[in-house]
């Protein structure tokens, strides 16, 4: 990937790292947040307005 080009950061992917990441930062389990991905969006925000 050149230099300076966009990441995108507001979803979360089916990637293990990102599921993990984002299931130790809100203190859920990993399936809980594939669970709540395959109920709707995967945007980050949603995730976790419906993990709360």
């Amino acid at each position: 990937m050149p230099r300076g080009t966009k990441v995108e950061r507001n979803s979360v992917s089916n990637q293990p790292h990102e599921i993990n990441y984002e299931a130790g930062k809100m203190g859920v389990k990993a399936s809980d947040i594939k669970n709540v991905k395959k109920d709707g969006s995967n945007q980050r925000k949603d995730i976790e307005k419906k993990m709360k």
